[in-house]
């Protein structure tokens, strides 16, 4: 159950590989206009996501969820494939700011164990891809908060969905883009789950930046809970509060 870390960044270089590390992308002040269509080559990889998520599952089928329109560009889930995104995921995952809450650092086996555990489950947690204008720059996983171990500690609903966060490169932090995309995400799960009232996370108390970044995005606190490893911060988007926070 590792941390939210909901740092925040600009980042729109229009890439196609899924697997390659964007770097560092053009400032906002950076006048040359930038064509930000999706690539034919990441339209078809995503067109297959959707054929992988052909059942129905736990999560109401992530991979058909299609892009969405954001504040900050257009943003797409895509779920993970070990093959394909292990050698980025884990390069974000040796970033220290990022192994300080989430300690996945290591060799690429320790992100590749953590992964499989959750492709070779029953689908109650989905790891995903956050690509935005056609860059991959964060990583989700999106989870059935009723049927995980955090449901232990406090007082869980059917359907409740939670949400953890890390995005990806130095350069893609501190910018308001964490709070705007998680915002956008527990929309997201709300519009595609009509059986899901309350979008959950539960980032360390000690990851201010996080705590705030959920707070921006619509999210109330609710309690301080005691987890394996951790004193978190509980905090809730309710379906009948949206438009309203």
């Amino acid at each position: 159950m590792p941390p939210t870390d909901a740092s925040t960044d600009a980042g729109t270089t229009p890439v196609t590989d899924l697997g390659a590390d964007p770097g560092p992308g053009p400032g906002t002040d950076n006048e040359d206009t930038l064509d930000l269509r999706l690539p034919d080559e990441l339209l078809a990889l995503l067109g297959s996501e959707v054929e992988l998520a052909g059942g129905d599952d736990l999560l109401d089928r992530i991979g058909g969820w299609g892009p969405i329109a954001t504040p900050v560009g257009a943003f797409h889930l895509v779920p993970v494939r070990v093959e394909r995104d292990l050698p980025l995921v884990s390069r974000w995952m040796n970033d220290p700011a990022v192994a300080e809450f989430w300690e996945l650092a290591g060799p690429e086996s320790v992100a590749e164990e953590h992964l499989c555990r959750q492709l070779d489950g029953d689908g109650r947690s989905v790891p995903c891809l956050g690509v935005l204008d056609g860059t991959p720059m964060s990583y989700w996983e999106i989870y059935r908060a009723d049927l995980d171990l955090l449901a232990r500690h406090y007082p869980a609903r059917p359907h409740d969905t939670g949400l953890h966060l890390l995005i990806g490169g130095v350069a893609n932090r501190g910018r308001g883009l964490g709070s705007a995309l998680l915002r956008a995400v527990a929309d997201l799960v709300l519009d595609k789950r009509p059986a899901c009232a309350r979008v959950v996370a539960e980032p360390d108390l000690r990851n201010t930046p996080s705590v705030s970044a959920f707070l921006s995005a619509g999210f109330r606190f609710s309690a301080e809970v005691d987890l394996p490893g951790k004193r978190a911060a509980l905090m809730v988007r309710d379906r009948s509060l949206r438009d309203l926070l």
